[in-house]
């Protein structure tokens, strides 16, 4: 069964960093294709970034040259890394997968979710 869980979320001030993790269990993630997602209160899910099976990511145009995913195969966790924080990155981020069992390339139709974390960020 897939299980996705979040950490890293915190509260920081304007311009600084934080790295988001989400460590995958129930399948093999060296070729799953991830995600990271983020809702803000009143507001629609956004996609941040991504990650194919063949390790292409592309990025949301709010955080591209700010926001650099990633993923350690040996260690099945997912990582966003967010520099220059602004407040309108303020969200629950969630990571994602889609199905461990098939490769894919440019679109992830992603069907596993976590639950979050909560990141803060104050001007």
């Amino acid at each position: 069964q897939v299980h996705l869980v979040e950490s890293g979320g915190d509260s920081v001030q304007a311009g600084g960093s934080l790295r988001l993790s989400c460590a995958a269990s129930g399948g093999t993630y060296s070729r799953a294709c991830m995600g990271w997602f983020r809702q803000a209160p009143g507001k629609e899910r956004e996609k941040v970034a991504q990650i194919d099976s063949g390790g292409s990511s592309n990025y949301a145009d709010s955080v591209k040259g700010r926001f650099t995913i990633s993923k350690d195969n040996a260690k099945n966790t997912l990582y966003l890394q967010m520099d220059n924080l602004k407040p309108e990155d303020t969200a629950v981020y969630s990571c994602a997968t889609a199905s461990t069992l098939f490769f894919y390339r440019g679109s992830c139709p992603f069907a596993y979710w976590g639950q979050g974390t909560q990141v803060t960020v104050s001007s």
